[in-house]
């Protein structure tokens, strides 16, 4: 089977037991039983009932986290594109075995170890596995690894990661505990989870009670014997002493709170598998979020759209929703303008992405160049794409070669990326319908244009389509926005009253996160934001 089974589950009187671990528990057990043999009965009832609350309590919340995490896992099991028989069908990845032919695309997690067979554009996110933050480049051809390097196995690809762009197939080679994801979850289990602060305190107090208890009870013999008095009578005073010492409702207070704060996470829809891990989260004092999908809601959207007629069209709608008003000049459109429908039709054809049932499969940004033909109501259904050029980090841009099936033509490029790069391999412009040579003043109007989108936060794609990639026709470009979750700015909010130094980490161009957190009142002027390629 390819996952990694299930730990031989351990009874619940084990589990129950497990909790009179802690060094306090144990010392006021032993407190109760040297209560017992000195014959103080209500203090050995009043201890050991202290711990029973305590050992029970924890017990029952811990159960019904563990419970709760196994029925959430069991939601959504993970699925894998496999080719059996001929035919594509998705089944459950741990149904997966060595040989099973198993297709890979944007977004996808890999679900077993795979040799490529055929692949186009194919990057993934390899970092839990080479440290390294850019995406992999992979591709089909057999390769030698020289050091046995996981960088250097640029025809596998590993369970586990991520496709961050193109698509591939390929054949399955290891499941299960023979991946090299499997080989670190094995080095995972044999560690020991770390005690967090309070438990370490915890540890720490009961140590010093007991060597406190040990030190009263030696002082008192010591004393008595000088004194001449009876050995047995020094010793139950001074086990008596340092049985009041120990603060028996302190391990109860202590649960009870931590307790209380579980139950509060539950009501905010999260788990706690482990009490004392709610305290861990009160020693915070930096925050360090993800931009994309925490802060903001991960449905990328184009709300402005620049033509190389110098018209400046924008967008109503947010999300993969094909409703939205056009307008221009503050006016609102009916029709879609002839420069703003050659702009949609190249977002359209040069695109790996699907909507549908207003869910988005595939690359975000892709996702917003097909919401906004949908809203716009450009569809080109009579295109077969011959040719992809796949987006490298090299020359960020990507392309396809598309030809219509009514017509006998060799294919027309459409290209879409950095406008850096892309006005690079333009040599004319669009302009009002006629095509004119591409001039420096006109590159560093666009430039100029771009930089202030992005200045107010968008993300910007520019595009063009052309007979030949050495003399493309430059067409304008889209500003790109991922709106905010409704609840960000009150929880940013609230996170620096309580001293919490909020820190957004993102892939975006350094401009427009400063932009992103200067509106969330995460950055300011007077900060240093950091940035690494």
């Amino acid at each position: 089977m390819n996952d990694f089974g299930e730990k031989e589950e351990e009874s619940l009187f084990i589990k129950y037991l497990s909790g009179f671990k802690d060094p306090l528990i144990l010392m006021l057990l032993a407190s109760a039983v040297i209560s017992i043999v000195t014959q103080q009965y209500d203090d050995a009832i009043s201890i050991t009932v202290a711990v029973l609350i305590v050992t029970l309590v924890g017990f029952v919340q811990e159960y019904r986290s563990e419970k709760s995490l196994e029925a959430l896992n069991s939601l959504v099991p993970p699925t894998a594109h496999c080719v059996r028989n001929g035919s594509k069908q998705d089944i459950l990845a741990r149904e997966l075995v060595p040989g099973d032919i198993v297709e890979i695309g944007l977004g996808d997690r890999v679900p077993a170890d795979i040799r490529l067979l055929k692949c186009t554009g194919l990057e993934l996110d390899e970092s839990s596995f080479t440290g390294e933050t850019l995406p992999c480049l992979k591709q089909s051809d057999p390769v030698v690894a020289t050091k046995g390097e996981l960088a250097e196995l640029t025809n596998i690809v590993f369970m586990g990661t991520l496709v961050c762009n193109g698509h591939g197939r390929g054949v399955v080679i290891g499941t299960g505990y023979n991946t090299q994801f499997g080989e670190i979850f094995t080095l995972m289990e044999s560690e020991e989870t770390p005690k967090t602060p309070l438990q370490k305190n915890m540890d720490k107090l009961g140590k010093h009670l007991s060597l406190m208890s040990f030190f009263v009870i030696g002082i008192i013999l010591l004393v008595g014997f000088l004194k001449g008095q009876p050995i047995q009578e020094m010793l139950t005073i001074g086990v008596s002493l340092a049985v009041a010492a120990i603060p028996e409702g302190l391990p109860i207070v202590v649960t009870v709170t931590l307790a209380l704060g579980v139950i509060r996470m539950s009501k905010k829809k999260a788990i706690v598998r482990k009490l004392p891990s709610v305290e861990t989260l009160g020693c915070v004092n930096v925050l360090c979020v993800d931009k994309t999908g925490t802060l903001t809601k991960n449905e990328m959207t184009v709300t402005e759209v620049t033509t190389s007629s110098d018209n400046n069209y924008h967008m109503s709608g947010t999300g993969y929703f094909e409703s939205g008003q056009l307008f221009l000049n503050n006016k609102v459109l009916t029709r879609c303008p002839e420069d703003l429908a050659v702009i949609a039709k190249i977002g359209y054809l040069c695109n790996n992405s699907q909507i549908t049932d207003r869910e988005m499969f595939g690359n975000p940004t892709d996702g917003a160049l097909l919401a906004l033909s949908q809203k716009l109501n450009i569809a080109v259904e009579d295109t077969a794409r011959l040719e992809e050029l796949p987006f490298t980090h090299e020359r960020k841009w990507m392309g396809v070669k598309c030809v219509s099936k009514s017509t006998s033509d060799s294919g027309i490029y459409y290209v879409k990326g950095a406008t850096e790069n892309v006005i690079k391999v333009c040599s004319h412009i669009l302009v009002d319908g006629a095509l004119q040579p591409i001039t420096k003043a006109d590159k560093d109007m666009i430039i100029n244009g771009v930089q202030e989108k992005e200045d107010r936060g968008m993300r910007t794609l520019s595009l063009c389509y052309g007979g030949t990639m050495n003399s493309l026709v430059y067409v304008g470009n889209v500003g790109i926005v991922d709106p905010l979750r409704n609840e960000v700015p009150d929880t940013i909010r609230e996170l620096h009253a309580n001293s919490i130094n909020v820190k957004m980490i993102t892939g975006d161009a350094k401009n427009i996160a400063m932009s992103i957190g200067q509106k969330l009142n995460i950055y300011r002027e007077s900060d240093t934001a950091s940035a690494e390629t």
